[in-house]
């Protein structure tokens, strides 16, 4: 899959911010209903179980967050996390490829996973007649995952065309690859999470197996349940069909810390592209970084919507971007805050990037207004209160606060968290990020024109 952020809140909310008004009222600081109904265990195994009790229909949402992305490979195994989130659907040493999706899809069923830098997720919608089946299925996953070598050379294909699609045939994805492998020089950021090609060719049966041993444990899981079922219900099925399965070695921490950048860097892309682009990426903290709720909202006030700062001057106004878009990368280590412009065919880009370098420059000297911090605070409780409304979204939001920033409780308090960022902590988010000696910056743009060959010269006709 495509490198996504891990986080939820970086979400485009575009057309929501079409119907925003030059003084908007603030969202009231509230916190969210619902702790008591929120249960969690530590199996034996080390398996941490989390479940949210919501009766409002009878379906049951499953998130399996497992600890494991491309920040965990290493030079000759990159993509191995991601290659895992299609071989945990093709078959166990109990169930043939496919017969997972079948049996699940037969009871009403639906499921999906993702990768990150930092997790790979496996998700399941079900209904709650299907709760013993899903479980059964889950837990021969994590325990049997079959390794068959006509499954595994098939599904290497599928992996190398995928990254041929999303980054080899995609300017966006190949010059994001570049200025991402760019801006690490030691830490495992530096990874696709797709993986290398010459890495996608080269796994074998034992790296794989290796790689599932380790990281593929109980211990280094965490299972959200959300719907129809009591915390009771959710603990028994867990001890039933996952307890069983034994705990591993943790796998080794990611040790390695990224130096600290003494200057930009560039890089320059030359391909075929009608649209030049332009990329900057800015050395960035932690997820679970006192600032990040106010690096979240700087952001949103730049770049999401119509009405954003940076929309507004370079796509209206100065007319020089066709999109901007951006977004705070967060993970379990610091990270990068990007900027992504697409530009018209012809743009002095040179002009493009002196132009938002004075922008970035002006919100690090002046801050942001009140009505942008209103409005990127009301984005935010819309996006938080539309998740929190549904099962799906409740334990993606659960998830994502349990795994990355160490407690789900602290879900609770989010939207009265963000309320309370002010002006000045949103200039000093910006004074600490848009640095330009802590930035790499990506240029794609198409190749020079060849001059044309010379005429040969005619040949001389005599009378």
């Amino acid at each position: 899959m495509s490198k996504v952020s891990a986080r939820v809140f970086c979400v485009a909310l575009c057309a929501l911010s079409a119907f925003s008004i030059a003084a908007p009222q603030p969202v009231s600081p509230t916190r969210v209903p619902g702790l008591d109904q929120v249960k969690s265990t530590t199996l034996a195994n080390g398996l941490k179980v989390i479940v949210w009790t919501d009766r409002d229909i009878p379906n049951v949402a499953l998130y399996n967050w497992v600890r494991v992305g491309s920040r965990n490979e290493v030079p000759g195994i990159t993509g191995l996390a991601h290659f895992f989130e299609h071989m945990m659907f093709n078959g166990t040493a109990k169930r043939a490829p496919g017969e997972f999706d079948r049996l699940m899809e037969a009871q009403g069923g639906s499921n999906n996973a993702f990768t990150s830098d930092n997790v790979t997720v496996y998700q399941d919608w079900i209904p709650r007649s299907a709760l013993d089946l899903v479980f059964d299925l889950e837990a021969d996953r994590l325990a049997n995952l079959s390794f068959d070598p006509k499954v595994v050379e098939s599904e290497r294909g599928v992996v190398y065309s995928e990254r041929r699609l999303r980054t080899e045939d995609s300017n966006e994805g190949f010059l994001a690859e570049q200025v991402q492998a760019t801006a690490f020089v030691a830490h495992p950021y530096q990874f696709p999470t797709v993986g290398w090609p010459a890495d996608i060719q080269g796994w074998k049966i034992e790296d794989l197996q290796k790689f599932y041993k380790t990281n593929y444990a109980p211990n280094n899981c965490t299972l959200i349940l959300v719907g129809d079922l009591s915390a009771e219900e959710g603990f028994a099925l867990a001890k039933k069909y996952l307890e069983p399965i034994p705990r591993q070695e943790p796998p080794p921490p990611v040790r390695t810390t990224e130096p600290e950048q003494l200057g930009e860097k560039r890089v320059y892309v030359e391909r075929e592209a009608q649209t030049p682009l332009l990329n900057v990426a800015y050395k960035s903290p932690a997820a679970n970084d006192p600032q990040g709720p106010a690096i979240n909202l700087l952001m949103t006030i730049l770049t999401e919507g119509n009405s954003s700062r940076l929309h507004r001057l370079l796509v209206e106004e100065r007319k020089i971007a066709i999109d901007v878009s951006g977004y705070f990368a967060e993970g379990f280590d610091p990270g990068l805050t990007w900027l992504s412009l697409t530009l018209p065919e012809g743009a002095d880009v040179a002009e493009v990037e002196r132009t938002l370098d004075g922008a970035l420059a002006t919100v690090v000297a002046q801050g942001v207004t009140d009505a942008e911090l209103v409005r990127a605070k009301n984005l935010y409780a819309s996006t938080f209160w539309k998740q929190i409304a549904t099962i799906n979204g409740k334990a993606n939001l659960l998830g994502t606060f349990e795994v990355f920033e160490g407690d789900y409780q602290r879900m609770f308090d989010s939207p009265a968290t963000y309320e309370k960022v002010t002006r000045e902590e949103v200039q000093k988010a910006a004074a600490r990020v848009f640095q330009k000696n802590r930035r790499t910056v990506g240029i794609l743009t198409s190749p020079p024109e060849k001059p044309a060959a010379s005429a040969a010269p005619a040949a001389e006709v005599k009378p």
